[in-house]
């Protein structure tokens, strides 16, 4: 990629924190052998720090300067070498080999030493001043309101939509409609095609949303249909075209109302579009809308059956109204000096309002400089390429956007997204667990926690408009039907991939977060530095490979340094991993693995899915400090051999249906502070030894009956359609948020006990909040309707709640 060039190697900053604390940590650790070994480390600290001084102004300079670009990636190189010796000492500090090491450890230290007191002296040769902006950066409440989802009224496309959904009645004869939505990269097509979809007109409709990608694949297309039109029992991946045609026909047919968005179409062959439309023309007595998103005219003509709408360009003060609108410019102290300056920026949006968005979110209470800044930046005159010129000015925009994040670990966490391919819905918690193990975030100062870092840092990229809510349903095997999915626009995409450079590309010599197709074979025949991985992501190959292979005994234990690894596959094809899993001694991040070793000690975050057996073997992992347990349905109780696990925080368990009850000892792991129970309908009671317990989410609970009343820590607390549980403990003092749903013995209690409840009415009054939109069920963090004083004025009941400071209730058929 062209811009890879430019803009390679801007991650650095993120990158000398990691390592600066890796140092720390390894200077604390035991290195005994070598008296002098303590003090080389320390001093290498002391260069990195100097280093790190210059390093925000450098990668901004980089963008227009070679030499700076140059320093930058010998200094980054220095840096993956350094964690990679580090990592390389801690993994076998327990084997002879790593005696050996040790001896070796005081020369390797000087020698790299050396090399980074030349870069660091080099700085000053290509002219990098220190960067004059604090090291300090903001913290974002965790309880901060974050934007919409989606606006209900993007700026600007009101009367575009009013002509689609003209154009759709006019095909209301036909049984299958085809209309096309077409326009460059970043104009809005599918926020358009967003309006359409939640339209009241289609409110009776059943509704699908494909995302289609560059690569046409039928198959997967008929099953994402497929997936969200059938029954959840019903719902299996079909690998023959023939079976997944005749599905389709089964499920179109019959006097229905079905609304499909397919979401960036690129195909041009009109033998493939001519499959597509035949696939979906079989909606005998039916009524089926196809909405399709295109960048070229020529596909939007070729796939419609009504005529195409070509998306055009805002006008300039549309986009200046977005730009006021993301930086809340009505309360910006310098708003008179700054109009003739924002509306220059916003022309140079090229009436792309993806540009607007984030331009606006980074000038977010930016003094006057910073917004001259942006107006006359030197990023704008960039070459564009084979860009459009407007797609040119997107680029532009979402590179300027970047470059102005003040935070580098930030900067870091949005680059690791192009681990993903285009299109990828990213789950949100699992996305936080690889940041945390990967550790691109470091807590300011005990304010927030690592986990709650790492919600900020999900809604800064939400407010930039680098991460977007996805449309499409969960298909992954182990994610939750309710579970936050994330996607990137495709040219953000392309901005993180062009920061990342080659860190992602597995054919590379620096690949160190690796996306992998084919795990049939060993890593080596794929990667050309396979032990430089420290994260793989290994899904099925689309033919389906897994079906008649098993992983290879080399499949990833050559990535010795990984610590983070995504298993993405059919848990039918995934009972037996190699035993090679061992080797992986620095592993930090499991997802959807069978039986494991003991050996992985520096395992830290693990889930499970669709187990079998005994689980005693969980016990042993002593590192562990995140457990999800998923569809381990002849589970009956949680092994004695697991309170070992005295560093766990948060224990999930999800559709263990065999499992009656929760053990008294949890309570002796003084480190938990988050239990999430969800579809674990055998459980009658928890217990009452939680007193250390700050989170507690209750999902789909048949048998609770009742909330312990030991839980005085408890400062969350989330009840979801539990239907027995009938009150609340006055003992909850520390409570601090509150969500109800659902529990219809529960709110007819709350009715009883408040006299003038209205509090309910306030929070339905709020901007909807439909179901895949936002985090629904973050609800107080979202939507804050109550404070504690409130509370109290409506009635005398729960004194003691005086720390809550929000409550959320949503009405049932019982109110």
């Amino acid at each position: 990629m062209a811009a890879a060039v430019v803009v390679g190697g801007m991650v650095a900053s993120g990158v000398i924190k990691v390592v600066i604390k890796e140092i720390g940590s390894a200077i604390k650790g035991e290195f005994k052998l070598h008296k002098n070994l303590r003090k080389d480390m320390e001093k290498m600290k002391m260069t990195l720090e100097s280093v790190e001084a210059v390093l925000s102004e450098a990668e901004r300079r980089s963008i227009m300067d070679e030499p700076t670009r140059l320093w930058l990636k010998r200094l980054k190189d220095a840096l993956y070498e350094i964690s990679d010796m580090l990592d390389d000492f801690e993994a076998d500090s327990n084997l002879l080999e790593g005696v050996v090491k040790k001896f070796k450890m005081p020369s390797k230290m000087k020698e790299m030493q050396q090399r980074l007191q030349k870069i660091s002296e080099d700085h000053t040769k290509y002219s990098v001043p220190a960067d004059a902006r604090s090291d300090k950066q903001p913290v974002h409440d965790i309880r901060e309101t974050p934007a919409d989802a989606e606006e209900t009224d993007p700026i600007g496309r009101t009367d575009d939509k009013q002509k689609i959904m003209g154009r759709l009645s006019k095909g209301i004869a036909e049984k299958t409609t085809f209309l096309s939505i077409w326009g460059f990269g970043g104009i809005g097509k599918t926020t358009l095609a967003r309006l359409v979809y939640k339209d009241p007109q289609f409110e009776e409709y059943s509704k699908v949303w494909v995302y289609v990608s560059e690569k046409l694949d039928l198959k997967k297309i008929g099953n994402s249909i497929i997936s969200q039109l059938s029954e959840k029992e019903e719902q299996s991946k079909i690998d023959e075209l023939k079976i997944i045609h005749d599905r389709l026909g089964k499920l179109l047919a019959g006097n229905k109302k079905i609304l499909i968005i397919l979401d960036d179409l690129w195909e041009r062959r009109t033998s493939e579009l001519e499959k597509l439309k035949v696939m979906l023309k079989q909606a005998e007595g039916s009524k089926v809308m196809v909405v399709v998103t295109t960048r070229e005219e020529s596909i939007a003509k070729e796939i419609g059956s009504v005529d195409p709408y070509c998306l055009a360009p805002l006008t300039y003060e549309m986009c200046w109204d977005i730009i006021k609108q993301k930086c809340n410019f009505e309360a910006h102290p310098c708003k008179e000096r700054l109009e003739t300056i924002g509306k220059k920026i916003a022309k140079k949006c090229g009436g792309v309002p993806l540009a607007a968005q984030s331009l606006g979110h980074m000038l977010k209470s930016k003094p006057y400089d910073v917004w001259d800044s942006v107006r006359s930046n030197h990023i704008w005159n960039l070459p564009n390429a084979r860009n459009t010129s407007s797609t040119h000015e997107v680029l532009a925009s979402l590179l300027l956007s970047y470059n102005f994040i003040d935070n580098s670990s930030l900067k870091l966490c949005f680059a690791y997204c192009a681990i993903f391919p285009k299109g990828y819905n990213i789950i949100k918690h699992d996305l936080i667990h690889q940041w945390i193990a990967l550790g691109f975030m470091e807590p300011y100062n005990d304010i927030l926690s690592t986990w709650q870092l790492g919600e900020s840092y999900v809604r800064q990229l939400l407010e930039m408009s680098f991460l977007q809510h996805s449309k499409t349903v969960a298909e992954r095997s182990y994610a939750r039907e309710d579970a936050t999915l994330f996607t990137m626009h495709d040219l953000v995409h392309d901005l993180a991939r062009s920061v990342m450079a080659d860190e992602f590309y597995l054919e590379g010599p620096n690949c160190r977060y690796a996306y992998l197709t084919d795990c049939t074979k060993p890593l080596k025949s794929s990667a050309t530095s396979p032990a430089k991985i420290k994260a793989l992501h290994i899904v099925d190959h689309p033919d389906g490979s897994l079906k008649e292979n098993r992983f290879h005994a080399d499949a990833y234990s050559q990535a010795r340094h990984l610590r983070v690894l995504i298993l993405d596959v059919s848990p039918c094809y995934l009972r037996v991993l190699p035993h090679s899993i061992g080797k992986l001694k620095q592993l930090s991040d499991l997802t959807s693995s069978p039986q494991l070793t003991r050996a992985l000690h520096s395992l830290k975050s693990l889930k499970l899915a669709f187990q079998e057996g005994p689980m005693e073997w969980v016990g042993e992992l002593k590192s562990l400090q995140h457990l999800e347990i998923q569809y381990y349905w002849k589970l009956e109780e949680l092994s004695d051999n697991m309170r070992q696990l005295t560093q766990l925080q948060s224990l999930t368990l999800e559709e263990c249906s065999s499992l009656t009850s929760l053990p008294l000892w949890l309570g002796e792991l003084a480190s938990l502070k988050e239990l999430t129970v969800r579809s674990c309908n055998a459980i009658m009671i928890l217990p009452e030894s939680l007193t250390s317990l700050q989170e507690l989410t209750l999902y789909d609970c048949d048998e609770i009956m009742t909330v312990p009343e030991s839980l005085t820590s408890l400062q969350w607390l989330t009840i979801n359609n539990c239907e027995k549980i009938m009150t609340l403990p006055e003992s909850l003092t520390s409570l601090r948020r509150l969500s109800i749903n659902k529990c219809p013995k529960l709110e007819q209690w709350c009715e009883e006990n408040y006299s003038r409840w209205n509090i309910c009415e306030d929070y339905c009054a709020s901007p909807d909040l439909q179901e895949n939109d936002e985090e629904r069920y973050d609800g107080l963090e979202l939507v804050r309707t109550l404070s504690a004083p409130q509370l109290l004025s409506q009635s005398e009941f729960l004194p003691d709640w005086t720390t809550c400071s929000s409550v959320m209730m949503e009405k049932t058929s019982s109110w």
